[in-house]
């Protein structure tokens, strides 16, 4: 049966079609073949390529007759998108003064960005203005080459936000600061469209105002009665919508409110906004920048308080939350100072979140403090026990590594170690068959044992 296309409908496409083709297939052979093949052969097989998509997207459109766009004709640099490399349907100036096909650059400001994708300039704003200039002097090239160009309504906003949607996105911050009935509708709506639509998570991100206007049911609440749990739930997670985007997370993190009302929430939430703000904080805190905003906020607290009481839909988050903060030094420090080792100890103990947290006091065990704690606490005989019983590679790799620090540290747990090796040869069965990590931290803690042993006997 023979095929059928969109090409298919006027015979002199089809044949403009066939001979790019023809041309495609000789250039791609001797860019495959051709160990020596130029540059100029890609740039002209990309415009065959271009072209045959134009003869495609136009057939669909339109007329054939109509549109001719994207004939095989070399098209001038400086009518050509910085993005696409193709012909401008549509020019529009950025504010970093460079000019771009609006499609594709609503695609780039709509996957989060806010830098010029040539100069790699920060925007002030993401407002597109029509380049009428560069679009009639475009125009002109095209008359004269036999092309005609679509009107840029009919080139339509294929990615992005559309204008209605951009005026129902601030049509929505504004009834933020109306009644409470109207912000748990708009805030409702908000945090659904910032979890389906990416463009939108963008669009809190052209504008620093519309973050400080999001938060504003939850900033202006009467502190007697409070905030409505379901209002405050719509904002906290519409904010860890947001933090997913690269581009929003110093934006969102030095937005002054947020940090405060993310502990606010960690305190006096749903479990699930609890949860959410948790998961706001780990994903913010990717930024090493942020980790220092918002370790200096005193949030480790309510989060130390919320992983202490335990509630199954938070310890994850949290717990990824608190691994986070503390990769830097100064957050270790105050991670010690609100309780953590305490905390974490006893969940490790009950058999709570064992991987996750033994990876939070592997990390705090760099800190002197962090090894007299877990001294105090009883962990020595808890973490040689989970080398001894675990089945996982991780957990017992963060034990030896914990224990190795203690060895080197804190002679007094000598004696517990060395009854361990001689009872059960845990230690020894960890250097054999662990992970390099593991024997290698195994094997410090036996020639450490050695030692000691060596030094009594001449002794």
């Amino acid at each position: 049966m023979a095929k059928t296309g969109v090409l298919s409908s006027d015979p002199t496409v089809r044949a403009k079609a066939v001979e790019l083709k023809k041309e495609l297939q000789r250039l791609v052979r001797t860019i495959v073949d051709d160990d020596d093949y130029s540059i100029h052969a890609i740039d002209r097989a990309k415009d065959a390529l271009c072209a045959l998509r134009g003869l495609n997207m136009f057939n669909k459109r339109s007329s054939p007759a109509t549109f001719k766009l994207r004939e095989a004709v070399p098209c001038p640099e400086e009518f050509k998108c910085p993005l696409s490399n193709e012909l401008m349907r549509d020019p529009v100036i950025l504010a970093s003064g460079q000019t771009y096909d609006r499609p594709f650059i609503q695609k780039w400001l709509s996957a989060g960005n806010r830098t010029c994708p040539r100069t790699q300039q920060v925007l002030s704003h993401t407002s597109l203005t029509p380049n009428h200039l560069i679009r009639e002097m475009i125009s002109q090239w095209c008359k004269s080459q036999g092309i005609e160009l679509p009107n840029p309504e009919q080139c339509g906003r294929e990615e992005g936000i559309t204008e209605a949607e951009c005026d129902r996105f601030f049509s929505l911050l504004d009834k933020l600061s109306a009644a409470v009935p109207e912000q748990k509708e708009a805030a409702k709506e908000l945090r659904l469209l910032t979890k389906k639509v990416p463009s939108f998570r963008a669009l809190f991100g052209e504008s620093v105002d519309a973050i400080t206007q999001l938060l504003t049911p939850l900033s202006r609440c009467n502190s007697q009665s409070g905030v409505h749990p379901d209002l405050q739930e719509d904002v906290i997670t519409t904010l860890l919508n947001l933090s997913i985007h690269d581009s929003n997370k110093k934006l969102v993190a030095e937005t002054p409110m947020v940090v405060p009302l993310l502990m606010e929430a960690l305190r006096s939430g749903t479990i699930e906004t609890r949860s959410n703000a948790a998961a706001t904080l780990f994903t913010l805190s990717a930024l090493d920048s942020n980790k220092v905003l918002i370790g200096k906020s005193g949030v480790l607290k309510p989060l130390i308080d919320l992983l202490d009481e335990g509630h199954p839909l938070t310890m994850k988050d949290v717990a990824s939350a608190i691994f986070n903060l503390c990769i830097i030094h100064e957050n270790k420090a105050r991670a010690l100072r609100d309780g953590a080792v305490r905390v974490i100890l006893k969940k490790i103990m009950d058999g709570v979140h064992v991987d996750e947290l033994l990876a939070i006091l592997a990390m705090l065990s760099t800190h002197q403090r962090a090894i007299e704690e877990m001294g105090e606490l009883g962990a020595v005989p808890c973490l040689l026990r989970i080398v001894r019983e675990s089945n996982c590679e991780r957990n017992k790799e963060n034990c030896i590594a914990i224990l190795h620090t203690v060895c080197l540290n804190d002679r007094t747990k000598w004696k517990a170690l060395k009854e361990e090796e001689i009872t059960y040869g845990t230690i020894s069965k960890l250097a054999r068959d662990g992970t390099s990590r593991s024997k290698r931290k195994a094997n410090g803690i036996l020639e450490r044992l050695r030692r000691a042993i060596n030094i009594t006997h001449t002794a």
